[in-house]
């Protein structure tokens, strides 16, 4: 009882100096809002979004990072980034920002290490196929954003869900660093239920505009652009893709032409232009190369035939393993690895409430690249059974 006040006394001061420290945008801790309120977490040393962070390190979920793919896929090279190194990286530039500008670094940990725990194997391609799987079954746009609350919200700890804060959800659900953004400001009006309606909205139109609820959902939004964009190129690089003299000219000037100098240019440019304003920001000019770099990425990286030369094999892999998946759900195989490995011991609710081709969505999503192979050499190549006839 003695060390649970100690540790109770220290909390408190923690949260006195949070006040005194933290820009007057920033999330408290004590602002945390949850579906369940527990006891465990208002008695407990841990503050609320690092009890997130510890919740999403632990979950099946991230553990599967190890194995996904950020952008080059079946490829035999172990100094290209994987999505675990990317959300690392994602982790350690939010945090490394959100101290220089006074920010809850506890909050842009936890939406930093579960931004993309939603995204299926083989990444941006591999939400593309489903997501066109999706739509033929009249579930909506499947997107990595989405599927990454629904994980963490609805299918961990076997269809009960980790019972996040809201800020935490939220900016998962609002990182998309793909999108171009010079300034970001925090749109603070959200509750679960606004949440909800997000979600519906992105099912329908993938392209609706989102904007964080908090400041550190924000950094992270502008900290998953900064990770990955230099670290693309030199993977790219490495894979003899392309060369570091073809980035654009005025890219170089501005941002350097390594992942480094980048990363640093950009750090150092978000950080002076939104030191003590109510917003993240580039200034014009930076914000202008990183267009400028990012639309090369997409061109030369992202769209480059020769990083691409797999995709339509693994499209029809993707249609065949959610054929044969729906198909044991529909006619009720028990032996099939979705039951045994994926609905065996899920909560009742989920298996109620979940139409058969969303609980195949979600086990595909889950898969790492990997295991997804392994699943189509299962299921779809001839084995020998015998050295006789």
């Amino acid at each position: 009882m003695k060390k649970r006040n100690i540790l109770k006394d220290i909390k408190e001061r923690q949260r006195i100096l949070e006040g005194e420290r933290f820009l007057p945008y920033a999330t408290l801790s004590v602002q945390a809002k949850r579906k369940i309120q527990e006891q465990e977490v208002e008695d407990g040393h841990r503050e609320n979004f690092s009890i997130d962070s510890d919740r999403i390190l632990h979950s099946l979920s991230y553990s599967r990072y190890i194995d996904k793919t950020q952008v080059f896929y079946l490829i035999r090279n172990d100094h290209i980034t994987h999505r675990v190194l990317h959300v690392q990286l994602v982790s350690k530039i939010g945090r490394t920002i959100g101290r220089l500008l006074n920010l809850n670094e506890d909050l842009i940990e936890a939406i930093a290490l579960g931004h993309d725990i939603g995204h299926a194997p083989f990444g941006h391609d591999g939400e593309r196929f489903l997501s066109d799987l999706s739509n033929q079954h009249n579930l909506g746009n499947f997107l990595h954003n989405v599927q990454g609350v629904r994980f963490l919200d609805v299918i961990e700890k076997k269809g009960c869900g980790l019972n996040l804060s809201l800020q935490v959800l939220d900016g998962i659900l609002c990182h998309n660093g793909e999108v171009h953004n010079e300034r970001l400001y925090p749109d603070g009006e959200k509750d679960f239920n606004k949440l909800d309606k997000e979600i519906g909205s992105l099912k329908k139109d993938k392209n609706f505009s989102l904007w964080p609820m908090t400041m550190e959902g924000c950094t992270v939004r502008m900290a998953d652009t900064i990770s990955y964009i230099g670290r693309d190129i030199e993977d790219a690089i490495r894979l003899g893709l392309i060369k570091r003299g073809e980035i654009p000219a005025v890219c170089r000037r501005i941002l350097g032409d390594t992942n480094g100098t980048i990363v640093y240019t950009l750090v150092e440019d978000l950080v002076s232009e939104s030191l003590e304003k109510s917003y993240i920001s580039f200034s014009p000019e930076v914000a202008d190369a990183m267009k400028r770099l990012k639309d090369f990425n997409q061109d030369f990286i992202y769209r480059n035939p020769k990083a691409k030369n797999q995709t339509s094999k693994l499209k029809l892999m993707f249609e065949l393993l959610f054929e044969r998946f729906y198909k044991d759900i529909v006619s009720g195989n028990d032996d099939s690895v979705v039951f045994k490995e994926f609905l065996d011991g899920m909560s009742p609710e989920y298996k109620e409430k979940t139409p058969a081709a969303m609980i195949v969505l979600d086990f595909i999503a889950g898969m790492t690249d990997a295991y997804f192979l392994r699943q189509c050499e299962k299921n779809f190549m001839p084995r020998i059974v015998s050295d006789h006839y």
